[in-house]
């Protein structure tokens, strides 16, 4: 016998989302770094449900790839995130229809079920908690979630008997005069019993003009056979608004980016803008580190404590160790050590490590490269597909050069070397410890430990060569 306080979840997320004006399945648009419907995979994980059943259809694919790909449990219960079902509508005939197809992948579960979308990425797991309380509490055969938005535009209204249960459904377009002015809205999320959900479900009719079965319609079979519907008023309108169009979108974003600075700021961050601030979901920043104005943290970063990130700053998928600074600058797919420095204008692209201590300055790249313990590469520098070992100096205008036209090499600068300004080495090529490449050479081959590499033309002056030019009229 299963619990009395068992529960499953069912996710709608088979809709095409006309609104948003793409062929993308909808619940994939990302919000702060992640898939919306990930919010949702949360906010139901964390009810500790024996199972979560996502119904896809359009994009069905790509929706399921994507959360396995991708979706980790924030904190389940347990440490144990739910079982995670799948369940096809090939069809799209309607919410109704939506959760009817989620029964066989609940199996012989039984208990309550929880309906809930996919594309409301603010709800939260204290809000469906207090929901599951309150349907508890008044002992309702089927509750449903309501709230009052600023704009009623084309929500269900719902209608109280004298006892505060729910009565009726009314659709925006069916409203009479004295229903005009209710201000609580139907929000389409459900909690009933297993086997009540699906008798009543199974009733619903498709007579309307879509030919489609209304999930809206299980309230008024469940009042005509007698049984309590009860609604519960959502204390936060944001939290239970689907997101229908890419302003709603930005705007539910707008909302999620303030709650994730607000919560790194309590955990001791310094971010001294947060309207210019956009930090995604999941990223890390330790304690003591200032994020300053016009800064991007995103996707799998993790920022060390005691840093100093921006302004004007990109971090994307990237460590950065503690008493780092990096300003004006962008850091891919790296790793940067401790107490380096970064900027103004770098540019350090994917694959590159650099070690505690190092410095790369103004106008510098780097790809696919270690750069050694207090290394610097103060400016203007290219280094690519490179070793290059502790305490180099990089001389201004340093490129190695490691595309031969159909692949690239590797340059290899050991322990202390000391590269002049404007140096070309042509990979593959080694430069042995302590060894010196001369301002302006060309380096071909090899260059010896505490060895000088000169690979110029020698300077020709030629006096008195201007005003010969000049008399010979050129």
């Amino acid at each position: 016998m299963p619990c009395k306080d068992s529960l499953s979840v069912i996710i709608l997320a088979a809709g095409q989302g006309t609104r948003m004006k793409s062929e993308a399945a909808k619940v994939l648009f990302p919000m702060c770094g992640r898939p919306m419907l990930g919010y949702v995979l949360d906010a139901a994980a964390a009810l500790g449900p024996q199972r979560i059943v996502v119904v896809v259809g359009h994009k069905g694919e790509d929706v399921i790839g994507s959360i396995n790909r991708a979706w980790i449990p924030d904190n389940p219960p347990g440490g144990r995130p739910a079982a995670l079902e799948f369940a096809w509508q090939r069809e799209q005939r309607g919410t109704g229809h939506a959760v009817l197809c989620a029964k066989e992948a609940l199996g012989d579960l039984r208990g309550d079920v929880l309906v809930l979308y996919g594309d409301t990425p603010l709800i939260t797991s204290d809000l469906l908690s207090a929901f599951r309380k309150d349907h508890k509490e008044k002992n309702a055969a089927l509750s449903l979630i309501s709230f009052s938005p600023e704009d009623m535009g084309a929500y269900g209204r719902v209608v109280r008997d004298p006892e505060g249960g729910v009565e009726r459904i009314v659709e925006a377009k069916d409203l009479t005069p004295s229903e005009a002015g209710i201000r609580e809205a139907n929000a389409g999320m459900y909690l009933a019993d297993h086997e009540l959900m699906y008798e009543l479900l199974s009733e619903v009719k498709n007579d309307n003009a879509k030919g489609e079965y209304y999930l809206t319609d299980i309230v008024h079979i469940a009042r005509g056979k007698g049984m309590k519907v009860s609604a519960f008023m959502a204390p936060d309108a944001l939290a239970v608004q689907g997101i229908n169009d890419r302003y709603a979108l930005a705007l539910a974003e707008g909302v999620m980016r303030k709650e994730i600075l607000r919560k790194m700021c309590l955990e001791g961050v310094t971010v001294r803008d947060p309207s210019s601030t956009y930090i995604d979901f999941g990223v890390k920043v330790g304690p003591d580190t200032v994020i300053e104005p016009q800064t991007y943290l995103r996707g799998a970063t993790e920022i060390g404590s005691g840093c100093v990130i921006g302004p004007g700053t990109e971090v994307l998928d990237s460590t950065v160790g503690d008493g780092s600074r990096v300003w004006r600058s962008v850091v891919e797919q790296s790793f940067v050590g401790k107490d380096v420095q970064i900027g103004p204008y770098s540019h350090i692209r994917p694959n590159a490590t650099l070690e505690e201590g190092a410095l790369v300055g103004n106008f510098a790249e780097v790809k696919n490269t270690i750069v050694g313990r207090g290394t610097k590469a103060h400016h203007h520098c290219y280094l690519g597909d490179t070793t290059i070992g502790p305490g180099v100096n990089i001389g201004a205008g340093t490129v190695t050069v490691n595309y031969d036209g159909t692949k690239k090499h590797r340059t290899i600068i050991e322990d202390g070397s000391f590269i002049g300004c404007n140096a070309n080495l042509i990979a593959p090529v080694t430069i042995g410890k302590g060894a010196y490449v001369a301002a302006g050479s060309t380096v071909t081959d090899d260059v010896p430990p505490l060895s000088l590499a000169i690979a110029r033309e020698r300077q020709v002056v030629k006096e008195g060569w201007v005003t010969r030019r000049k008399e010979q009229g050129r």
